[in-house]
């Protein structure tokens, strides 16, 4: 879905988004509550300045609108892989960003995730997997590297991910897999508004991805691990 079409299904065509490049920002009123809105389009790849222009926004807000909830709205293709972006600093950069996303929450804005296209790798980890909860679209891309890359880096066979793949969703992409793992909290499914109303209202504000990972089957033993180094702490 495109970052316009979804913008109106969410908020009508009166919104206040817009698009600079890759870089998606402003505000929408939503049930008469201004929201704040950032994100990327266009499968952005997010170097340092797409991540420092994400991070002014989530600052801005903190600072001159207490309290306001923050949509993120995310289509990335991870990170920038050039030598540029390296030598600037990217990995601070993206950290960076989701230094301020925390920085939000701690302060009691609502954040909420949404992929509405494509999430891979550090761009996802640095926005929607640190606020409150992150959901996606069904038709959604979700991965954290392709199986050959995988295969690369691991030393294992392409055959023997695609197999275990098949059975574990911690090795496999789509957005289903990340729902099972809890990554993802939820899909957002007919009514949009509707759907944003109840993640506002309830998504929790305490970290429930381990749990809700065992619950469903895609991760059991993360929430017992967290438990017993709490426990030995």
């Amino acid at each position: 879905m495109q970052w316009n079409t979804l913008a109106e299904h969410l908020f009508g065509p009166g919104h206040q988004i817009h698009a600079n490049g890759d870089f998606l920002e402003g505000h929408a009123v939503f049930d008469g509550q201004t929201l704040a809105i950032v994100g990327t389009t266009g499968h952005a790849p997010i170097g340092v300045r797409l991540a420092l222009a994400q991070a002014r926004v989530v600052l801005e807000t903190v600072g001159a609108h207490p309290g306001r909830p923050i949509v993120l709205l995310i289509d990335t293709q991870g990170q920038q892989l050039r030598r540029h972006d390296e030598l600037l600093g990217i990995n601070r950069a993206m950290a960076h960003l989701g230094t301020c996303i925390d920085l939000a929450r701690r302060r009691g804005h609502r954040v909420i995730g949404l992929v509405y296209d494509q999430a891979l790798s550090g761009g996802f980890i640095t926005s929607g997997l640190i606020a409150d909860a992150c959901y996606a679209l069904p038709e959604a891309e979700i991965r954290v590297m392709r199986i050959p890359a995988m295969s690369r880096i691991t030393k294992l066979p392409e055959s023997l991910l695609n197999a275990l793949s098949e059975s574990n969703p911690v090795f496999a992409p789509g957005v289903g897999n990340y729902v099972a793992m809890g990554g993802v909290r939820g899909l957002w499914q007919g009514d949009l508004q509707a759907a944003l109303r109840d993640a506002l209202a309830h998504s929790p504000r305490e970290d429930m991805r381990a749990l809700d990972g065992a619950e469903r089957g895609g991760r059991k033993l993360a929430a017992e691990v967290v438990q017993r180094v709490l426990a030995a702490g």
